[in-house]
């Protein structure tokens, strides 16, 4: 009865599997990449020693919003402007964006270019929001 279930409803258990493995290999990916995770009330204590804050954010959702003394740029911008952040390379730098999906490529982007201690704000300025944690606009 079980493997006829199975092999009638075969497309369930392959969107199943799909699902499961999407599911499995971001957490993998982004271990293996040398990105960790910060949650928003970490910050603080990765950032006193001279770490630094890129918020990858677009201008516009940056000016609504963002953490104290962040500096904006964007991945597009970030190859650009590299330069500004390399005496940075041997300090903590989190990279912090609207909800936490811009970050990752932009932390895997820093530590390719030789950054050492890169972190991604878990659930970017959302999560740090609900923190009700200090904010600057403009």
């Amino acid at each position: 009865m079980t493997f006829e279930f199975v092999a009638n409803n075969w497309y369930l258990f392959v969107a199943l599997a799909v699902v499961l493995g999407a599911l499995i290999m971001d957490p993998i990916r982004q271990h293996a990449s040398g990105v960790k995770k910060v949650s928003p009330l970490e910050l603080p204590q990765v950032t006193r020693d001279g770490g630094v804050i890129v918020d990858a954010s677009e201008a516009g959702e940056y000016k609504k919003g963002h953490i104290p003394k962040a500096i904006n740029m964007t991945l597009k911008t970030m190859q650009a402007g590299l330069g500004k952040l390399e005496k940075q390379k041997k300090k903590p730098v989190v990279v912090v964006c609207p909800a936490g999906n811009k970050a990752p490529a932009a932390a895997r982007y820093l530590l390719k270019n030789g950054f050492e201690s890169v972190y991604v704000l878990s659930g970017g300025m959302m999560a740090w929001r609900k923190e009700n944690l200090p904010l600057e606009k403009g």
